[in-house]
């Protein structure tokens, strides 16, 4: 599904990726994780096209991505931050992002019920609480049928129940054997959902694996510990 080869990347004299190579098999929930400047987002944005390596090779399904851009159409992605115009309709934005992809069918209906959000549809972006426009925000994502998903942090502001349903959506999606990249810096629910993770440390892959292998790697009882252990370690 994703072949990263030798990627690298620098802001200046900030050297973000040093060499990234990584395989993504398709099919399956796969947590990018690692502390705040690891290239997580960098390394995300590079596989969107919105951020240009310096150097290496991006390849979805066996085809470059370089100077192309029709192959994010395959891609859903949610932000971290939706920047959303405040002064559009919730509706407004939606039949906006509709037709922005016009050709590809949208299953906004089901999305806006499942996290409730019919009574917003009138209301001004910039007057939704921060909970809710994230449950706008997951109703852009996940409203067409895309093999890759690619989720930054996509628990942020949720309620707990709107929280389950984003875990059953995505068991939903995982079972119809799309690919899900998820960040995320909620080690319970990375524990949970993800059947893979790849851990970056100063731009490089530390670890790639399963949680039981990283347990068994670092020898610690739980993954939180697992984590703490990698950190510590690197720090030392």
């Amino acid at each position: 599904m994703i072949e990263i080869e030798h990627l690298h990347k620098k802001f200046g004299s900030n050297q973000v990726l040093k060499g990234i190579d990584l395989e993504i098999e398709k099919g399956g929930i796969f947590a990018v994780l690692g502390p705040n400047g690891s290239g997580k987002t960098t390394l995300i944005k590079s596989i969107l096209g919105m951020v240009i390596p310096d150097s290496g090779i991006i390849k979805l399904d066996g085809k470059k991505v370089k100077g192309q851009w029709k192959y994010r159409n395959e891609i859903n992605y949610l932000p971290q931050i939706a920047n959303f115009p405040g002064n559009l309709k919730v509706k407004e934005l939606i039949n906006m992002i509709k037709d922005l992809r016009s050709g590809t069918n949208a299953e906004d209906q089901h999305l806006i019920e499942l996290f409730r959000l019919q009574p917003f549809l009138d209301k001004k972006l910039s007057n939704l609480s921060g909970g809710t426009k994230q449950k706008v925000n997951l109703v852009l994502t996940f409203m067409f049928d895309s093999p890759l998903i690619i989720l930054d942090e996509p628990t942020t502001g949720l309620d707990p129940i709107s929280h389950l349903r984003l875990k059953d959506l995505i068991l939903t999606e995982k079972a119809k054997g799309k690919t899900i990249l998820i960040t995320s810096h909620i080690m319970s629910f990375v524990e949970e959902m993800a059947d893979e993770i790849v851990f970056l440390l100063e731009g490089k892959i530390y670890f790639k694996g399963s949680i039981n292998e990283l347990k068994t790697k670092t020898q610690q009882p739980d993954f939180e510990h697992a984590i703490a252990n990698i950190l510590t370690t690197s720090d030392a």
